[in-house]
């Protein structure tokens, strides 16, 4: 009996991401038994040949295989705090940020936030709020919700709060960005 195989990819962090990586697994002829954000279990190793023909359509699509632990153990980090704010649940976090992932990923968070620093150049209370700003933009765009509601949603203790770090971001207000004719945002992979 074969043992499967599981592979780390960076850059995979929304459903469109898993749909993009399971069509390249497929091409390749890989059978993925289990396919979440940031990590893929196959059926079994692949082989050499299929392993780079993979790192190849992974680039192409803009992922990237991770083999190095440090790597994968920061893009647990990033896929833990993107998945968190896009739940909606930062509200209910009963714990700050450090407590979370240092629960989530059974790790000591002093490790984890050197770690981090040292391979994205950022610490993770900015990468926090780089990905609560795009939140908060995406929101923002579907005019669905107020602002003191995307506030208590992501966790702000105020909406003076959510609009100071969201000027400190983008250099206007949420209102200003709302107006914009053609508001940016960026992917969540390219949050940095």
């Amino acid at each position: 009996m074969t043992q499967s195989h599981t592979l780390h990819i960076r850059n995979m962090v929304c459903p469109r991401c898993l749909k993009a990586v399971t069509e390249e697994l497929d091409k390749l002829d890989l059978h993925p038994v289990a396919i979440q954000l940031g990590e893929v279990k196959l059926e079994q190793e692949p082989t050499a040949k299929q392993l780079q023909r993979l790192r190849e359509a992974l680039l192409e699509n803009g992922f990237e295989l991770i083999e190095d632990k440090k790597a994968e153990l920061v893009e647990k980090i990033k896929i833990a705090i993107i998945e968190l704010i896009r739940s909606g649940k930062v509200e209910h976090l009963s714990t700050n940020m450090s407590d979370y992932l240092a629960d989530t990923l059974g790790r000591d968070y002093h490790y984890l936030s050197t770690l981090f620093s040292a391979e994205e150049g950022l610490t993770i209370a900015r990468y926090v709020v780089l990905q609560k700003v795009e939140r908060v933009k995406e929101l923002l765009t579907y005019n669905e919700l107020t602002l003191s509601q995307i506030s208590f949603q992501l966790g702000y203790s105020s909406v003076a709060h959510l609009s100071a770090q969201f000027k400190q971001v983008t250099g206007m207000s949420p209102s200003e960005y709302k107006k914009a004719a053609a508001p940016s945002r960026k992917s969540l992979d390219q949050i940095t």
